[in-house]
């Protein structure tokens, strides 16, 4: 691409010694992009939008908060009953970490369903990986600062996991609680991180782009762009999209933050941290349910294998296991659209997410849905053999043992068949 010309002087006179602009007006102005990108591709901004959202709404709340267990609870009933609009501040935040699980979680089904792990995107798919487990990190110690009931059993559960690991796990969890329980010097660290975290996520995301824009984005045939007629710029396109999609995004989420702000939040969690009472069930957030659910779902021995430890392992390996889908996924087709097989196993594997979600939110002795007969733990353990049985047996095999349908011989082939269609 050629160089662009200003007219500002001003600008010209920046650009000129520091090209700042002009790599901004290559990489977003003028990238070319896929012109058959379908609204699945909106969840990629939409996460980028919600990132800068948590990350300043959590700065003014910090402005107000105080990271020490005799008054971290007071200071945020302070913040919702004193600080002017601090309960709008931190209704954005609460229900912006789920909303951010939402539109990234969507992101990936949407990744998954249309192989955008494959070469040449392997690198940008890991890197997909890691936000997702910085995320997560920042969630959990997130959801420690309100310093509630919930609060300090989750992080008394959670932290307690490592001491499976022989020899090393006991002292770990020491080194993590700052102590022999959880207690202030917890909270003070976990509330260093957690304002520190975001920040990696963001330059996690920055190389996520980077990544994104040496081997371009993938479409819904999976099919590469191979002529500039494939292609569109990026602006005007698909920044009205976007912009489209934020827009319908803003309703879902400003229903929960002023119609239904604590629907997906624990009421446990409005009553102050008390280590000498526990709750009857303590769950994590829901965004946590389905790793809950794996890892609960152990609960025999193997080889002399204590279950605790097993089901770490397993909780662990169901996020590690997504770095070498590239290379269990053996089908040389990318997208599912022209996999007729292996579409209803991803659908299937879709819902066993959700069914996880729904056992881990539930006591492991309760029926499934009700079910005479059924436990959730039993259910469980099923749906976690999917899980896995998913990754290593149904994508190698089906990859090639299905017959494909014919791939169109180009983007621009694919966008005129559907048009003439419709």
């Amino acid at each position: 691409m050629s160089a662009p010309q200003w007219n500002n002087k001003v600008v010209k006179w920046v650009d000129d010694r520091l090209p700042v602009i002009s790599m901004l007006h290559h990489s977003a102005y003028e990238y070319p992009t896929p012109k058959n990108l379908s609204y699945m591709w909106n969840f990629g901004s939409l996460a980028g939008f919600v990132l800068v959202t948590m990350i300043l709404s959590g700065i003014f709340l910090v402005m107000n908060y105080t990271p020490h267990t005799s008054m971290a609870f007071e200071s945020v009933e302070r913040i919702m009953r004193d600080v002017n609009y601090g309960w709008l501040i931190r209704y954005i935040h609460m229900n912006g970490a789920s909303m951010f699980f939402i539109v990234v979680f969507l992101h990936m089904f949407r990744g998954l369903y249309y192989g955008s792990y494959k070469a040449p995107r392997e690198m940008l798919w890991w890197i997909g990986i890691l936000i997702l487990l910085a995320m997560m990190a920042t969630a959990f110690m997130g959801y420690v600062l309100p310093w509630g009931q919930m609060s300090f059993w989750g992080a008394t559960v959670i932290t307690n996991l490592f001491s499976a690991f022989p020899i090393i796990g006991d002292p770990l969890v020491t080194w993590l609680w700052g102590g022999f329980s959880v207690d202030n010097p917890t909270l003070n660290r976990f509330f260093s991180l957690h304002y520190l975290m975001p920040f990696i996520i963001l330059g996690l995301v920055v190389l996520h782009v980077w990544a994104l824009h040496s081997v371009r984005s993938n479409n819904p045939t999976g099919v590469e762009i191979k002529t500039p007629q494939d292609s569109i710029p990026f602006h005007p396109y698909y920044t009205i999209k976007d912009l489209f999609g934020m827009g319908v995004f803003l309703i879902f989420f400003c229903g929960f933050v002023f119609f239904a702000p604590d629907y997906l939040g624990h009421p446990d969690n409005y009553i102050p941290a008390n280590p000498l009472v526990t709750p009857p069930h303590i769950v994590p957030e829901w965004y946590f349910l389905p790793f809950y659910a794996i890892l609960r779902s152990i609960d025999f021995t193997i080889f002399g294998i204590p279950a605790k430890l097993l089901g770490v392992l397993a909780m662990f390996a169901s996020i590690v296991i997504l770095f070498v889908i590239p290379w269990l996924d053996t089908s040389k087709v990318r997208s599912s659209k022209f996999r007729p097989v292996y579409k209803w196993f991803f659908w299937l594997f879709v819902v066993d997410t959700f069914i996880l979600g729904y056992c881990g939110a539930k006591a492991p002795d309760d029926y499934f849905m009700g079910v005479p007969g059924l436990k959730v733990i039993v259910m469980g353990q099923l749906s976690t053999l999917y899980y896995f049985a998913h990754f290593l047996v149904v994508m190698p095999l089906v990859g090639k043992m299905e017959r494909p349908k014919p791939l169109p011989a180009s983007i621009s082939e694919s966008v005129l068949k559907e048009g003439a269609n419709a």
